[in-house]
């Protein structure tokens, strides 16, 4: 996934740098939807002349670029997920977890409903669920 991100970045006319590659590399690593603060911790320890203010602006940029995206929580909380295939998220209100979930039949659904149920004024981009609810304590995730 290293080498496809690099080609990603230079794609988007940006440069690949070892800031560049150290982030997304903590977002990948990190494999549970990081804040800034998660990403910024991790990287410190291997990268500790990184600023804070270049995490940002590379997370920044990465979203801008559709290189990753953005997962707001139920508390506000932003986080990012590299990620962009078609899937949603089950947020566990307890533990603030976030787990990827695809499940393409919930997403054929989606999308009949709102072929037949247009919204007036408005052009659907692109539809993702946040499920909201409790993991238990023996079952991580299921489907």
């Amino acid at each position: 996934m290293a080498t496809d991100f690099r080609n990603k970045l230079q794609a988007e006319g940006l440069k690949v740098t070892p800031q560049r590659v150290a982030i997304f590399e903590a977002i990948l690593r990190l494999n549970n939807h990081p804040t800034a603060e998660d990403i910024i911790a991790f990287i410190k320890t291997n990268h500790p002349n990184i600023s804070v203010g270049t995490v940002y602006k590379v997370l920044d940029i990465f979203v801008e670029k559709k290189l990753i995206q953005k997962v707001k929580t139920e508390k506000d909380v932003m986080r990012y997920d590299p990620f962009l295939s078609n899937h949603h998220h089950l947020y566990c209100a307890n533990t603030e977890r976030i787990e990827d979930y695809e499940d393409e039949k919930l997403n054929q659904l989606i999308a009949e409903y709102f072929k037949k149920n247009k919204i007036k004024n408005f052009k659907i981009q692109d539809i993702t669920l946040q499920i909201t609810g409790k993991f238990s304590s023996q079952n991580k995730s299921k489907k």
